[in-house]
Formats: C-alpha cells, sequence, structure tokens
C-alpha cells in the first residue's frame, strides 16, 4: 500500500509537467532539437547568430514558465523542450547580452514568493572564455547562471556500447601491440635523437584541448619548421599534409605509411579522450582555422580511424572530409564503427592516400 501511494505521488508531480509538454506552440524535444539544428545550418551559411535561454524546470511551474515564454518570442523564434527538464527558448539573431536581458524580464513575470528556475544562456557560435573577462559565466542570482561557454546541446556524448568497445578493443590493442612498442621505440631511439613519443595538443570534442600521443616519425624542431613550409602544402583547407615532406626521418616515413605512429592513440583511447571510430582530430590551431561548418566535427568525440581515413585519406578535399566526418556523427551505430574498423585494416595495408 506504502508503495502504490509513492508511486501516485510521483505520479502527479510529474502530471503538469506531462501537461506543459503537450502544451500547443510548445516543440518536444526531438522537434526542438530538429529546429536548433535548422538554426545552426543558416547561422552558418549567412554569417549569423542565435541564443537559447535554458530554464531547468525540475522546480517550478513549468506550465506558467512555457505560457511567458511564448508571450514573449517573435513569430521567427522559437520555445521547446531541450530535455524533459529543460525547457529552451530559441532566440534568432539574438545576442547573448540581449538574450540574458530577455532572461531576467521572463523571470520578473513569474509570481513572487515561487522558485526561481535555474537558467542560463547558450550563445552560437560560442563565445571563448579566455578572449575577455566579459565572457566569463555571469550570475545574477542563486541559481541563475547567465551563460554558458558553448552550446553543449549540439554535442554528441559517447554511447554507452561505444565506451564499452572502445575499452575492450583498446586494452586489448596495447596487450597484443605491446612488443611491437617495444621494437619500434628502441628503433626511434636508435635512429634519430629526441624522445620517443611525440605530444601534441589537439581539438577534442565540442573543442577541448587535450594531448595526443604518436610515435615520433620526424625530427625534434618539426613543429617550428611547419610555418616555412607552409606554401607546399599539398592539403586544402586548414590542414597541413606533404608527400615528401623534409621533417620526416627515414624509419618514421615507414610508420607514418602504416599507421603505426598512430598506435600510441589507444592510451587515448582507454582515458577517453578519444575513441576508436570518430573524427580524426585536428591540431588546435588548424581546427581554429576551419570554417564555422566544419567546426561541426567537433560535436562527437575524436576517433583513431574514421570514414576518411579508408576513403582515399590525403585524396579528399578537407571539406569532403569534413561531410564525411558529419555525416558519420549523424549515422552512429554499432554496426557502422564495426564496418570502419574492419574496412581501416585493408586501408592500411594497403596504404590508400597515406602521407
Amino acid at each position: 500500500m506504502t508503495l502504490f501511494v509513492k508511486l501516485l505521488s510521483r505520479f502527479q508531480q510529474a502530471a503538469p509537467q506531462s501537461d506543459a509538454m503537450l502544451a500547443d506552440g510548445i516543440h518536444p524535444p526531438t522537434q526542438m532539437n530538429a529546429v536548433l539544428e535548422r538554426e545552426r545550418a543558416r547561422a552558418d551559411r549567412n554569417a549569423g547568430c542565435f541564443s537559447v535561454i535554458v530554464f531547468s524546470v525540475a522546480d517550478c511551474d513549468v506550465r506558467r514558465l512555457s505560457q511567458e515564454a511564448k508571450k514573449r518570442v517573435r513569430c521567427i523564434d522559437d520555445v521547446g523542450w531541450i530535455d524533459r527538464n529543460s525547457l529552451g527558448v530559441l532566440l534568432v539573431d539574438c545576442s547573448v547580452e540581449t538574450a540574458q536581458q530577455i532572461a531576467r524580464d521572463l523571470l520578473k513575470q513569474l509570481p513572487a514568493g515561487e522558485t526561481m528556475p535555474a537558467c542560463r544562456v547558450e550563445g552560437y557560435p560560442a563565445r571563448k572564455l579566455d578572449q575577455s573577462p566579459e565572457s566569463k559565466p555571469k550570475r545574477i542570482g542563486p541559481k541563475e547562471e547567465l551563460e554558458e561557454p558553448a552550446t553543449s546541446f549540439f554535442l554528441h556524448p559517447l554511447p554507452r556500447w561505444k565506451r564499452m568497445l572502445d575499452i575492450f578493443g583498446a586494452t586489448i590493442g596495447l596487450t597484443l601491440l605491446m612488443p611491437l612498442f617495444v621494437i619500434v621505440a628502441a628503433i626511434i631511439r636508435r635512429s634519430s635523437p629526441g624522445p620517443i613519443v611525440f605530444k601534441q595538443l589537439r581539438s577534442g570534442w565540442g573543442g577541448r584541448p587535450f594531448q595526443l600521443y604518436k610515435f615520433r616519425s620526424m625530427n625534434v624542431d618539426a613543429e617550428s619548421q611547419q610555418q616555412t613550409l607552409r606554401h607546399a602544402n599539398e592539403q586544402d583547407g586548414p590542414a597541413f599534409k606533404m608527400a615528401d615532406d623534409p621533417r620526416v626521418t627515414p624509419f618514421g616515413k615507414w610508420i607514418r605509411k602504416t599507421s603505426i605512429d598512430e598506435l600510441p592513440q589507444l592510451w587515448n583511447v582507454l582515458r577517453g579522450e578519444m575513441t576508436l571510430v570518430g573524427p580524426r582530430p585536428l591540431p588546435c590551431d588548424e581546427q581554429q582555422a576551419a570554417k564555422r561548418w566544419q567546426q561541426r566535427r567537433l560535436d562527437a568525440v575524436p576517433g583513431l580511424t574514421c570514414v576518411w581515413q579508408v576513403r582515399g585519406r590525403s585524396k579528399v578535399s578537407f571539406s569532403q572530409w569534413v561531410r564525411m566526418d558529419i555525416e558519420y556523427i549523424r549515422n552512429i551505430s554499432f554496426l557502422n564503427d564495426i564496418g570502419i574498423l574492419l574496412a581501416t585494416i585493408p586501408a592500411v595495408l594497403l596504404r590508400r592516400g597515406a602521407k
């Protein structure tokens, strides 16, 4: 009997929110996500911007909040559910500062004495927090954080099955390949001065930098020489690739052709900074130089291999490369990942497009 009373109480608490989710003019989560993706594409195409006010509605009058939100938006704006506990207000061609003021005005319309919902504003394109003091998150109340550093609802976290596959694959790979690692490390040590492992900051999930590991295949001062070789770059866009890069050591040329230099990234996979299959991570400066629509490849966790890896690698343009990444992100599945992993083996052995 006690269990029944508890279940009934929970149902009664959830009912108002469920009714609000079905309110006229309030998009359900799936539809709202589609609206946001459409607006993102429009903003990228027209170099525009937009802001989203996100209310956490767990402890407030959801119906009243959604009604007030609908009253105050323009015909080009939208109101909908980001998820079951977050109501979003999309403001087209609206700066973060203006959206913050709209959020304040909207909160003032709620009855005095009621619990105010937690609130934040996400702007697109996102401003970098390290650019100026004004771009740091601001608070105007105990539960109201009015700016986020990135539009987090576009990010795709790793599905549980994908993380399990990563842990299993990386653990098996690191264990079985350890003898090869020892041999490669010894040859690098004997063949050229410098460290065995090359470390470089790359742009990861959501643009967060992480340290990527590779077997060193170039001279120790390779990064400082890259700018002088920029005129010889054979890859369009911001990425840098050369078939006969003078910085590459003789042994480095072989491990690059066979992709053995990439195998230490299994450690990145095990740490959760990368995944077995996903967009290849670029150096931070190259990724930042990409066009706005090309930044969408950061929506997913970067990978050890990807569609680009098995479809010609350096033979495709940078725009084609990014489109492959975006298509992969939209269609992530277990079978697709297995297919890419299996296709990577002949692509590496046959050295398709490797530089």
